[in-house]
């Protein structure tokens, strides 16, 4: 197995890095932020436009829709792309919540339906996996009934990320065959959206389903699709953190070398290295354990295992690297004005979505049987 990236993958991470590095820089993300109390949503439209005309929005579509044929490995460079920048834009919602789901379980009348507008920037897609009250994503509560060649869909699903922005989302859904995927657009009558308030101040929505009316995901793999959704949901959620975690990282090593005290840069105390060192060796867990899973994915593999494994990481591991960064910083780590802040908010955004660290402990050992242990 090896896990180097392809000429193609870096060039991905390397283009991303760049438009990121000159388009959502702090000062950029103060200003969109400023406006968030007003009402407004952290999304930023033009950056959004400009990954389309990089062709980055169609890195894991298929080329028959407009996209580069590429895999689920090139979307996760992505993802940990956004994550180093804590980019104001859609991701992981449209292109592995959304578009990925419909690319691989959709016929071909909804992927052209969908699919080609994401690759131009025009559509943002979400997934509603969540449910109030529901600790299992892959054993969904909303119903769907059918209804000619159309479903109705009854239910709640709560903190779907940019439910307020998406013109479609895919949901799961009890049915008499077992659990389903539905896409459903937003403007149907009997979907109603409400935006609620995040740890990071990312776009979420919770959303009611009153006799909605969808369509089914009936492509390959379609009786496993839930399941099949939900681990690879939590692996871009851990490509996320990569990112995250790395940058904060980082940035904590930055002002180590640079803050002085007792005539001497802070970074020099052999507290200080210490601190830091456990953080490298848990930012490389978090790396390895989801470019691990994400590999697996890429190869058809099953990844059910190793994605619980690398969300644990990326849930307990990444709280402790932030928690670093921010405590080597001394005051300045809660300082709102520092960019600092956006990261340690994220990755706590990151570690308790889809199932915290014990909840992928407990799913873990649910998988392994009784005689075994």
């Amino acid at each position: 197995m090896d896990f180097s990236f392809t000429e193609e993958q870096e060039t991905v991470g390397k283009v991303a890095r760049q438009l990121f590095e000159h388009r959502a820089t702090p000062e950029v993300l103060t200003d969109l932020e400023s406006g968030l109390k007003s009402g407004s949503v952290r999304h930023d439209q033009a950056l959004w436009r400009e990954l389309a005309s990089s062709d980055l929005l169609g890195i894991a579509l298929p080329e028959s829709v407009g996209g580069s044929g590429g895999g689920f490995l090139e979307l996760g460079v992505l993802l940990a792309e956004v994550g180093w920048s804590v980019a104001p834009v859609p991701v992981y919602a449209t292109l592995l919540l959304g578009a990925d789901t419909i690319a691989r379980h959709g016929n071909s009348a909804i992927q052209q339906r969908y699919l080609p507008t994401v690759a131009t920037g025009e559509t943002i897609l979400t997934a509603a996996l969540a449910e109030p009250g529901n600790s299992d994503p892959t054993a969904p509560r909303t119903s769907a009934r059918a209804a000619g060649d159309s479903w109705i869909l009854d239910g709640s699903k709560e903190l779907v990320p940019a439910a307020q922005l998406a013109d479609a989302i895919v949901v799961s859904a009890q049915t008499d065959d077992g659990p389903r995927l539905f896409v459903i657009d937003t403007t149907a009558d009997g979907v109603v959206v409400n935006p609620v308030s995040t740890t990071n101040g990312e776009p979420y929505a919770d959303v009611e389903f009153a006799g909605a009316l969808g369509h089914r995901l009936n492509g390959s793999g379609a009786e496993d699709a839930v399941g099949s959704l939900y681990t690879r949901a939590l692996v871009g959620l851990c490509a996320l953190q990569v990112g995250v975690a790395e940058r904060a990282l980082g940035i904590a090593a930055s002002y180590t070398t640079q803050r002085e005290q007792f005539g001497r840069p802070i970074g020099s105390f052999q507290a200080v290295q210490q601190r830091l060192a456990d953080a490298f060796i848990d930012v490389e867990a978090i790396r390895w354990t989801t470019w691990h899973a994400a590999w697996l994915i890429s190869e058809g593999r099953p990844a059910g295992r190793e994605a619980a494994i690398a969300k644990f990481w990326a849930a307990e591991a990444g709280a402790r690297v932030v928690a670093s960064a921010q405590q080597v910083h001394g005051g300045m780590g809660i300082d709102v004005t520092y960019p600092l802040h956006r990261y340690f908010l994220w990755a706590k955004q990151i570690e308790l979505s889809l199932g915290s660290a014990s909840q992928q402990l407990a799913r873990l050992g649910a998988a392994y049987p009784e005689g075994n242990k």
